[in-house]
């Protein structure tokens, strides 16, 4: 039961540790994450600034729900199938080629002409100067088909010349005088431009224009099926987006009327073709009732036959109607429409009546029968042709007059604002952006980063922390300045520059905690190691030797990287007489130990970088080097190679009676230390603790109590 609460506690924990963390190291790069919202910002501005306005231009039409006033039977139409005017055909009928292709003629959008400016940001800035906009005007522009769609320049020289360029050609030109240079036919009759400003000329070819200006098009019906059809459109250009309104609007209403039009010619024609027909039944029919009564003077109709006479000459009359109709619709629906379909039914009962009513004359004598026939043949022939009169008037009428059922209820406007670029959201989202950006790449790489971020990732592992060294910004300055130093500028050490950095407070209290700690050591020799290269070892085994000097210590500090040492650079030592001219037997003891600017602290360096290191410090020499050290001094520091590079530590810590492993903030794995610290318990030496170096001063630190306080007079 303890050993569960003891597990889920520490999971809490280390949730909550990983939670802190990541808000921590929101805190920590707070003003890099305000610079970059800030730069982001900034940028959301400065586009928002120079972006070119774009306006916005709308219409509004009307499509009246009535049926066509041409129709040969009025409103038979509707009666019959009760529709309505289809406005989805409209719209349709609106970004057809035949509308938006002749606005494209009648406006020459296929002639692309732009002012040059410098990229990105020219035309903002000349916008936001209050300079007026160059233009050419074209009146002509021709081209052969090789040179469609590509670019051609224009250079003016001034308000009555140009240069034209194109292939590296160059032909000049002046205003209202056509140039034809090579496949190029243009006349530009006015330039609004100064010297000096270039132009790019582009023919499009027309069906790319047509379906750029479909795309632009914005089409749509207000309401539900009320008819009322909205166009918008969108660009730069506040004349150039009304005239293309007005255009689509002014082609449309006359494509209407064109074909209302249309339609009264078509019957028009039908009814002279069918005229002569039905003048000559009638005579004949005529003809034949009258030769008929002369023949039978004495013949009369009874009251029978003249009922059935008025009823068949109605039911003729409406298949007749029927028939005119007919024509109408096959012109646009097919048998399958509805008002087909109904009337098909309604000429279908008219026959089966006059089928029946055909039985019931046939009862009559045959006298009867033949009078009632040939009469009827008049009255019908008569009727038909005063009502194809009737609608030859009518259509005569009706075709001067055509109004269509189109009309323009608003005619183009362009709003006097801008609704592009929408600056406040532009400038929010940017900000937005930023801030994500930079929270996200903060986060990343909390989450991504593998070094050592406190000190209580090692002590979970059972590692002691002797302690943690910050991050110097002071040694950090040194350092460039040494890398830009002459020969004559000495070295400055960070104890001695500024005592009192954090980083120097810090081996402060690191020589305090050595001091107790070593009373149970077998020996005076401490050894400074590291599981890799650039940890910062040898700034700690320098400061720390000189704060055990500063304290009236007797402090030898030896140098046992004989690869890479680098300490004699430091305290300005010569390196040719080391450690490994003593242990090659090529020089003495004193020889070797070098005073330094501190009266406690003596220096052995690395020497000349032998063939064979590890095996010069497997000899007795080393050995007697460190048994007369620690008669003579109090401390005895040797900087080594790292553990997980070479062996050289390890042979070096069989002799120390204190060995320290160095980690850096960061940098450092856990896993590293873990297997620097096995491979020394692997040869028989024990770390007595970890130097955690280079802390950076973070909310994380303080977050998990990890902290320095500096304490200055």
């Amino acid at each position: 039961m303890t050993t569960s609460d003891k597990s889920s506690h520490t999971h809490t924990d280390s949730d909550e540790i990983d939670l802190g963390r990541l808000l921590s190291a929101l805190f920590d790069y707070r003003w890099a994450i305000g610079g970059i919202t800030l730069l982001f910002m900034v940028i959301g501005l400065g586009y928002s600034l120079v972006a070119t306005p774009v306006y916005k231009a709308n219409a509004l039409l009307q499509v009246e729900k009535k049926s066509s006033a041409l129709s040969l039977v009025g409103d038979m139409t509707d009666m019959l199938s009760g529709r309505q005017s289809d406005t989805s055909a409209e719209l349709e009928l609106l970004v057809s080629r035949m509308i938006i292709g002749k606005t494209v003629k009648d406006l020459n959008l296929d002639i692309q002409v732009t002012a040059d400016y410098f990229p990105v940001i020219g035309k903002g800035i000349a916008r936001l100067r209050g300079m007026p906009k160059p233009d050419i005007v074209i009146k002509n522009f021709t081209v052969s088909s090789e040179h469609i769609g590509k670019a051609i320049k224009i250079y003016v020289d001034d308000s009555e010349n140009y240069q034209l360029e194109f292939d590296d050609q160059v032909f000049h030109g002046q205003v209202n005088k056509v140039l034809d240079a090579d496949g190029i036919n243009l006349l530009i009759s006015n330039i609004l431009a100064s010297p000096g400003q270039s132009f790019t000329l582009v023919k499009q070819p027309r069906l790319d224009a047509v379906r750029s200006l479909q795309q632009a098009l914005r089409v749509t019906e207000k309401g539900n099926n009320t008819g009322i059809i909205s166009l918008e459109i969108e660009g730069d250009d506040r004349k150039r987006i009304k005239s293309i309104l007005d255009s689509v609007s002014k082609n449309y209403l006359q494509q209407n009327v064109t074909r209302k039009t249309e339609e009264a010619e078509s019957s028009l024609s039908f009814l002279k073709n069918h005229l002569p027909k039905v003048k000559m039944a009638l005579n004949s029919s005529e003809e034949l009732l009258n030769q008929y009564r002369q023949a039978n003077e004495s013949v009369d109709l009874s009251l029978e036959a003249k009922s059935a006479l008025e009823t068949l000459v109605q039911i003729e009359k409406q298949l007749n109607e029927l028939t005119f109709k007919e024509a109408e619709l096959q012109q646009l629906y097919t048998k399958q429409h509805p008002a087909y379909v109904a009337l098909l039914d309604k000429r279908k009962t008219l026959a089966d009546t006059k089928k029946e009513l055909n039985q019931s004359i046939k009862r009559l004598p045959k006298t009867q029968q033949e009078i009632l026939r040939l009469t009827r043949d008049v009255q019908v022939g008569q009727e038909i042709y005063v009502q194809l009169l009737n609608k030859q008037q009518e259509l005569n009428i009706l075709k001067a007059g055509t109004v269509g059922n189109v009309r323009i209820i608003d005619e183009a406007v362009v709003e006097s604002a801008a609704v592009k670029p929408k600056k406040p959201l532009i400038i929010a989202a940017m900000t937005m952006l930023g801030l994500i950006l930079s929270i996200g790449v903060v986060l990343l790489r909390v989450m991504f980063r593998k070094g050592i971020e406190g000190p209580e990732q090692l002590e979970e592992i059972g590692i002691s922390v002797y302690a943690t060294i910050p991050l110097s910004e002071t040694q950090a300055k040194l350092e460039q300045q040494q890398k830009k130093r002459t020969h004559r500028q000495k070295l400055r050490l960070l104890a001695i520059h500024d005592p009192t950095d954090l980083a120097i407070e810090a081996l402060r209290s690191l020589r305090t905690t050595l001091h107790f700690s070593m009373m149970e050591s077998a020996n005076k020799v401490i050894l400074l190691s590291g599981s890799a290269p650039e940890l910062g070892k040898s700034f700690i085994s320098v400061n720390l030797a000189a704060v055990l000097a500063l304290g009236n210590k007797r402090v030898l500090l030896i140098d046992a990287d004989m690869r890479r040492g680098h300490l004699h650079k430091v305290l300005e030592s010569p390196q040719s007489l080391g450690l490994s001219e003593y242990l090659a037997g090529q020089n003495q003891l004193k020889e070797i130990i070098t005073r330094t600017y501190l009266t406690e602290l003596d220096f052995v360096s690395r020497g000349d970088t032998p063939p064979n290191p590890s095996e010069l410090l497997m000899h007795n020499r080393f050995k007697e080097l460190l048994s007369w050290a620690e008669e003579h001094y109090d401390y005895v520091l040797i900087d080594t190679p790292p553990i997980l590079a070479v062996t050289d530590a390890a042979i070096i810590g069989r002799y120390a009676g204190t060995s320290l492993l160095i980690a850096r903030y960061y940098k450092t794995r856990v896993k590293e230390v873990d297997i620097a610290i096995r491979r020394f318990e692997q040869n028989g030496i024990h770390i007595k603790g970890v130097l955690l170096n280079a802390v950076e001063k973070n909310s994380s630190l303080y977050y998990g109590g990890h902290y320095q306080y500096s304490y200055k007079d």
